[in-house]
């Protein structure tokens, strides 16, 4: 599923096409993703004029003059096809904008969402209510990480997973946070020292930061809405590279399963310290 960087990375690539333009044709060609489209969809985005993009976690956000708010879930295989030519069979909601410009939301799995909302309501949305701050906003920082780790019992890696405490982390990038910090991913929050933790912080906008330049991580359906498949998958040190040696000491990297999704991690950079107490 993508993840922030995968995220923030189509919404740049639909700027320049959306920015200040009109949505002149909005046809779904299906009632239907993981949800029901919203009612009169087409009719109420033809004609609005696109005041805004952004992203709040994992959700692309596109404002209009009309006070919505167009919220895209990409899903698992969720994709913005800019000027796609031919229809394809899972271009299911096609956007036209005023300068000629067509872009088509293909979604095979149909994992994914859109959701049109009053702009002054968009933060009580049930996808965005309750979620924590942005890891590359201005709330993040060293006393944040502090409070959320705290005396928790719960596995670092399933802290920082938590959407409530941090919005937009997923697996791939958490696991390559991790790494840079020296955490085991199975380490209770109120065991992660203080030094490690003054780690993680520049790690976390770091690892984000890089993948946002590389495009974002295509492992299977992510494109930039032009075609372009990102590549920081070519960077990844420990996500994906069971058996392969660690870049830091060539140690072999490890996987071990935590509620369901796969965490990599090298068992030398990243000991265990589950019995240790915080610095």
């Amino acid at each position: 599923m993508p993840e922030l960087p995968e995220v923030e990375t189509v919404m740049r690539g639909l700027a320049p096409v959306w920015a200040g333009q009109r949505f002149t044709r909005v046809v779904a060609h299906r009632p239907d993703l993981r949800r029901p489209l919203p009612e009169a969809l087409g009719q109420r985005l033809t004609g609005a004029v696109v005041t805004r993009l952004g992203r709040r976690a994992k959700y692309g956000l596109v404002e209009t003059d009309r006070g919505d708010t167009l919220i895209i879930h990409l899903g698992m295989s969720g994709r913005m096809r800019v000027d796609p030519g031919e229809r394809e069979k899972h271009d299911h909601v096609v956007f036209e904008t005023g300068n000629r410009r067509v872009v088509a939301f293909n979604d095979a799995r149909r994992f994914g969402s859109l959701d049109l909302v009053a702009t002054s309501d968009a933060s009580n949305h049930p996808l965005l209510a309750g979620i924590g701050p942005e890891p590359l906003g201005p709330d993040f920082g060293l006393t944040l990480l502090q409070r959320i780790f705290g005396d928790r019992l719960a596995p670092a890696k399933a802290i920082l997973l938590d959407q409530r405490l941090i919005a937009g982390l997923g697996n791939i990038y958490v696991c390559e946070a991790l790494f840079r910090a020296g955490i085991h991913p199975e380490t209770p929050g109120g065991q992660v020292t203080a030094a490690q933790l003054k780690r993680l912080q520049p790690a976390i906008p770091n690892v984000l930061q890089e993948a946002i330049a590389a495009g974002g991580s295509t492992l299977r359906d992510h494109a930039a809405p032009d075609g372009t498949l990102g590549y920081f998958q070519k960077d990844f040190a420990v996500y994906g590279r069971e058996g392969n040696g660690c870049p830091v000491c060539a140690k072999p990297v490890e996987r071990i399963v935590q509620s369901g999704r796969s965490s990599f991690f090298c068992p030398s950079c990243q000991p265990p310290l589950l019995l240790r107490r915080k610095a």
